[in-house]
């Protein structure tokens, strides 16, 4: 495999989707200390690998927000287009989880797809018991998600140690509640809050997240860079 395939896989590796992106003070810090030769700096121009990497994240991480909504809003309406969208967003974990095998090896990339696949689940009931109307069932999709973010945030921070669980832990909180944000307001019937919700959730997971990752991995890794 090519360094730049490695370089893509590496990133692939820690989308997080969701995901995730503790480091905030690390990358705002470390941009702020630019020095010659440094990995960071160097990701600020548009034709290095660095500047490749935030592009996949960027791409990879709104993908998922966009296709996480529209199977949701698919589910919730009994829409055909579920299964589809659906089987579009596991393709995305397999993806993931494969990328995560090989960097991190195959009991890594097996873990992943277990907390990743999960917090999918996770929304799945949450919307079906919002369907119903079934508070209870609201209520305990939501402690599994809780349970998701402790997860996800113990793997990521444990693969990548510019990444505080504790950081990480707080956007992955933020992402979940924006999502279920759309899914309540299209629930409600307030489309339009919907939307609004899922072009947040966007923003915060390109801007806050997969930007944020990118810095991580590159102080992880300089000499990809």
């Amino acid at each position: 495999m090519s360094d730049n395939n490695k370089v893509v896989m590496m990133v692939a590796t820690l989308v997080i989707g969701l995901l995730v992106g503790g480091g905030l003070g690390y990358a705002k810090g470390h941009m702020n200390d630019k020095k010659d030769g440094d990995a960071m700096s160097q990701s600020s121009g548009t034709d290095t690998k660095a500047a490749g990497l935030r592009v996949v994240l960027n791409n990879l991480e709104s993908d998922h927000v966009d296709l996480a909504s529209a199977a949701v809003r698919a589910g919730f309406d009994g829409h055909a287009s579920f299964k589809d969208t659906a089987g579009a967003l596991g393709k995305n974990t397999d993806d993931l989880s494969a990328a995560i095998g090989s960097v991190y090896g195959d009991a890594a990339g097996a873990k992943f797809k277990e907390i990743w696949a999960s917090h999918i689940g996770f929304f799945v009931d949450y919307t079906v018991a919002a369907k119903k109307g079934d508070k209870a069932g609201m209520d305990k999709a939501v402690e599994n998600l809780n349970g998701y973010v402790e997860a996800i945030s113990t793997f990521l921070s444990g693969a990548n140690p510019n990444l505080p669980k504790d950081a990480v832990a707080q956007l992955v909180t933020e992402h979940v509640g924006l999502l279920k944000r759309a899914v309540d307001t299209y629930g409600a019937g307030d489309f339009a809050g919907s939307y609004s919700a899922q072009a947040e959730a966007r923003t915060q997971i390109t801007t806050k997240i997969a930007d944020t990752l990118a810095g991580a991995i590159v102080k992880q890794s300089p000499a990809k860079f």
